[in-house]
């Protein structure tokens, strides 16, 4: 998750959104990683989880990655959520908890429950932090 953190730090100085993604194999090695581009890449589909993903699939040449893992600062979007799913990653651990998915949070879990492992609130301080002062200085 640190090097998550560092990537969504990275994705902040370039005005993105600060979010930073990490999958790694089951020996816990890191296949692929990035951090939000939808601003640099003109692309709304650029987020963190996407990129890394697709990424991931391309390096081991594969659909599937089903026995990796995935790391992020904050809690897939449904888009992203939907990919996870179609890719077979089993594991999913995020930082912060997203307000907008929080409201259909039961909807969004029981969908996971029954293909992944969720673990929410990972350094979640830090994770959250970065995102508030992010729009906190958008605003100012």
């Amino acid at each position: 998750m640190v090097f998550a953190i560092d990537l969504a730090k990275k994705a902040s100085l370039l005005n993105e959104v600060p979010i930073g993604c990490v999958i790694v194999n089951k020996e816990k090695e890191i296949i692929s990683y990035a951090h939000n581009m939808t601003i640099q890449m003109k692309d709304p589909s650029a987020h963190a989880e996407l990129l890394a993903i697709k990424l991931a699939c391309k390096k081991l040449n594969v659909l599937k990655l089903i026995d990796c893992e995935l790391y992020t600062t904050l809690e897939p979007c449904e888009m992203c959520q939907y990919l996870i799913i179609q890719t077979g990653i089993k594991k999913v651990y995020f930082g912060a908890y997203s307000d907008s998915i929080m409201k259909n949070k039961l909807k969004i879990k029981n969908n996971f429950l029954k293909r992944n492992e969720y673990y929410g609130g990972i350094n979640e301080k830090e994770c959250s932090d970065l995102i508030k002062k992010f729009f906190s200085d958008l605003r100012s």
